[in-house]
């Protein structure tokens, strides 16, 4: 079933003189993991805020082509009811806490209260938005008292307890330490094994390597590719376009050593190790 559909998306920022998205056209599964990856200013951001809404409804400019998501056109649909469909989580957890609530069990409840949810609903999706990110344990810790993994993570259980059948992640490790980048991939797997639709813009290649179904792969508002990661990271023109390919799959590109039946290269340790094996017998 086909969760978001985009068609000849183009879109151009106010006051800007060049086209942001260039009319890209692809369509994402339910389920699905989905990776973003490019240099800056490919496009990825405006990508996540178009598929959430805020573009056009919120940064206006000049818009054409459709995006759709569970049936409903983004141009034809309100910010407020395209959040219950689509949650997005941006770079910084500061910027999605409210700064109201003395606990994260306050803060993670803070939408549904909005939304009018009953209060029996409210604690059945508190406490597995926690559980599932594994931060019940600091439900009554002030949300600032937390590390930036475990913030990061609260911001996800947030957008997670409100139940949107879509979750997009927008550089959602970029400040974190190493300890709290692992933290939030491995919740972020958890969400994609909930049969969630997943779509992640990340610097990470290693990462989004060994998550994602299939990787996105933009360059100045053009879409290059829309293929697996070992398809993706097998091109020969990464580097024009700003992009580096996994550790793993430089290593055996380096050394020659190809999936003999794909001709693809690795692109995790294990894959890496499978046809380092298989060449030298």
């Amino acid at each position: 079933m086909k969760k978001i559909i985009v068609d000849k998306l183009k879109y151009k920022y106010p006051m800007s003189e060049k086209l942001a998205l260039k009319g890209i056209s692809f369509s994402i599964e339910e389920g699905e993991f989905i990776g973003i990856v490019g240099q800056n200013s490919a496009g990825k951001s405006t990508l996540c805020q178009a598929l959430a809404g805020l573009v056009p409804h919120f940064y206006k400019g000049t818009y054409g082509g459709k995006v759709i998501v569970d049936g409903l056109e983004v141009l034809n649909t309100s910010i407020s009811v395209l959040s219950l469909k689509v949650g997005i989580v941006f770079q910084n957890p500061f910027t999605q806490v409210t700064g109201s609530k003395l606990t994260v069990y306050e803060e993670v409840a803070f939408g549904l209260e909005n939304a009018g949810i009953s209060r029996q609903k409210i604690v059945e999706r508190v406490d597995y938005a926690l559980d599932l990110l594994g931060i019940y344990q600091y439900k009554d810790r002030n949300p600032f008292d937390l590390s930036g993994g475990q913030m990061q993570r609260m911001a996800i259980a947030s957008i997670i307890a409100m139940k949107p059948q879509v979750i997009v992640l927008d550089e959602p490790t970029s400040q974190l330490d190493p300890q709290g980048s692992e933290e939030v991939f491995r919740a972020v797997q958890k969400l994609s094994k909930e049969k969630m639709t997943v779509i992640m813009v990340e610097h990470k290649m290693e990462k989004i390597a060994a998550y994602s179904d299939r990787v996105i792969f933009l360059d100045d508002g053009e879409m290059i590719d829309f293929d697996t990661p070992q398809r993706v990271f097998s091109r020969d023109d990464l580097a024009e376009h700003g992009i580096a390919a996994p550790s793993f799959t430089r290593i055996c590109k380096g050394l020659g050593y190809q999936d003999k039946d794909t001709g693809l290269y690795p692109v995790t340790l294990e894959e890496a190790y499978g046809v380092v094996v298989d060449h030298n017998g």
